[in-house]
């Protein structure tokens, strides 16, 4: 074998390919972090933290999918490409929240939900069509998904009040439920059925 073969130690801009290692930590435990927090109230945090990050994983990409899958003049006030940016800018709304939400159930020690197949597991909101809906359903999907996870945060937030963690009840209840709540109101005007004026 040439010395090509092979990478040596120490000395070699060789990638290590396929390498394996063991689980550290396995997914629904905490770690402790000196936050103030029983054990306990970090583990009830982080699972209900996970559900609503599921959750909202789900709506982004229906967001996402919804975005992409737009037809048509949904209504006599919006046109489709307004509503192709709002859908898209509602999703990066949503992208933003996975980020805090992940990054707060690993502040408590706790490991976020990653993998794609893990979240479709866990998420309580119903699976799409693959194809196209027709744009009041596409809406209306994503306004039940939308109350799905307000219901959840709200009790949620209550909950992990009452623990003692106030910093995921403000980040639950300052951006989750707020921005949601906001998102419902632009999504809802458009199924409003407004009458065409006529002069």
């Amino acid at each position: 074998m040439s010395g090509s073969d092979h990478p040596t130690i120490g000395g070699s801009s060789q990638p290590l390919l396929h390498q394996k290692g063991q689980e550290i930590q396995e997914y629904g435990t905490v770690t402790q972090v000196p936050l103030g927090l029983s054990h306990d109230a970090r583990l009830y945090t982080c699972q209900r933290l996970n559900r609503v990050l599921a959750d909202t994983r789900i709506l982004y990409t229906l967001y996402k999918k919804h975005h992409w899958l737009m037809r048509g003049r949904p209504s006599t006030s919006c046109t489709f490409y307004q509503l192709h940016l709002l859908l898209d800018k509602h999703a990066d709304e949503q992208l933003a929240l996975v980020d805090v939400l992940a990054e707060r159930v690993q502040s408590l020690g706790g490991v976020a939900v990653g993998d794609p197949r893990h979240v479709a597991e866990i998420t309580s909101i119903p699976r799409p069509p693959d194809g196209v809906e027709e744009v009041p359903a596409m809406l209306s999907r994503l306004l039940a998904a939308h109350e799905a996870i307000l219901v959840d945060a709200r009790d949620a937030a209550g909950r992990v009040a009452a623990l003692g963690d106030d910093g995921t009840n403000d980040l639950l209840v300052s951006q989750v439920v707020r921005t949601d709540e906001a998102q419902v109101w632009f999504l809802a005007e458009h199924l409003v059925d407004t009458p065409p004026v006529r002069l």
